[in-house]
């Protein structure tokens, strides 16, 4: 059981298999949403991990400051549906928050998150920034945290 950060070039090819598996997995068979995967932002990401037993269990990407958004930002946030309801979603975002925060320093963290999801992500400082729209499919909003909101 350990959570771990990484660049994309710390990873083997079986562990980028294996996270590369879960998010196609989750975000376009399990959320019936066909859509590019791989946008060319792994490169330049931090990735956050945990893994029990060889298999990864919840995953985030951070990407940096002007890749995505002029903001840091969380994304292909997932926890697999067999762990779920045991914190790690919790746990992933405080990392994930926690990381940006401390390594990067920036001002806020922008998020695109499933409407579903707006009071969690809420729970940890963010508002919306956008309506609601459509995202391949799904509801999704634009989300912003300044890094004087506490997480929790």
């Amino acid at each position: 059981m350990a959570w771990k950060s990484y660049q994309f070039d710390d990873f083997t090819a079986q562990a980028l298999y294996n996270i590369l598996k879960l998010r196609v997995e989750v975000f376009v068979v399990e959320q019936n949403c066909p859509y590019p995967e791989l946008d060319g932002l792994d490169e330049v990401s931090t990735h956050i991990v945990y893994e029990e037993d060889g298999q990864v269990l919840a995953y985030a990407r951070l990407v940096p400051a002007g890749k995505k958004y002029d903001a840091p930002s969380i994304g292909r946030v997932i926890v697999r549906k067999e762990a779920r309801g045991r914190g790690l979603a919790k746990e992933l975002l405080e990392r994930s928050i926690r990381y940006i925060d401390e390594q990067w320093q920036e001002p806020e963290i922008q998020l695109q998150g499933q409407v579903y999801l707006k009071d969690f992500y809420g729970s940890f400082g963010f508002e919306a920034i956008s309506g609601v729209y459509d995202e391949d499919g799904i509801p999704h909003i634009d989300m912003r945290r300044s890094a004087a909101k506490t997480a929790g």
